[in-house]
């Protein structure tokens, strides 16, 4: 038993080691002695628990998805228009990636171009909006014209632009910079008598991200 929750405190080190690397230098550029250095184990020790960088890659990406998907299930469907929900699983997604270098790594690595994976964040976090904006759309709460689909993309291209861009400036990740964009694209997203209901600023005020489920 405590080999078996030491081995666990190793690989989750280095995961926590990887995706800082990758928020930091990118996947091509990183390697495996820094992150090796930077959990504080040995190359052993790594290749012990990973066989290759992309491994890594891919148990980053896979853990920042199970906490993407608590993000997501956490927000509460609330009375009135659908698209608050949507805004305030924004503001949670940001409020994350303020805390947790599991979710920054995982999100810097979406935009690389360089290595085969098997799912990633943003993908997930898209279904989950279109998923939630097609909802929306049958009940009314889009404005005419507005496809579901297509404001899945804009929304998954805007929150995972402020995530790469939140790796080197974290006012990036600031909930003013979400309310701001909410405050540019409500008007053109929602029917004009829903407006007044939406709070761009988001349903409540910021709580503690904790990247571990607690017990």
């Amino acid at each position: 038993m405590v080999k078996q929750e030491r081995a666990a405190r190793t690989r989750q080190a280095l995961i926590e080691a990887a995706a800082a690397v990758f928020a930091q230098e990118g996947f091509a550029a990183a390697s495996l002695s820094t992150i090796s250095r930077q959990a504080g184990v040995s190359n052993g020790a790594l290749h012990f628990h990973f066989a290759s960088k992309n491994a890594l890659a891919d148990a980053v990406e896979a853990q920042a998805c199970q906490r993407l998907a608590r993000i997501t299930a956490s927000v509460p469907a609330r009375p009135g228009p659908l698209l608050q929900q949507v805004i305030d699983a924004t503001h949670a997604l940001m409020d994350a990636l303020a805390a947790d270098i599991v979710l920054r790594g995982a999100f810097a690595l979406a935009c690389e171009p360089t290595r085969a994976r098997q799912g990633s964040p943003h993908t997930h976090w898209q279904r989950w909006l279109e998923d939630t904006l097609r909802r929306a759309e049958a009940h009314g709460a889009l404005a005419r014209g507005v496809r579901a689909a297509d404001a899945a993309r804009t929304l998954t291209a805007a929150t995972v632009g402020f995530a790469v861009l939140g790796a080197d400036d974290p006012s990036w990740l600031a909930r003013t910079r979400t309310t701001a964009l909410w405050t540019t694209l409500l008007p053109g997203l929602a029917p004009r008598h829903d407006l007044p209901r939406l709070r761009s600023t988001g349903s409540h005020p910021a709580t503690p991200h904790h990247p571990h489920p607690r017990p």
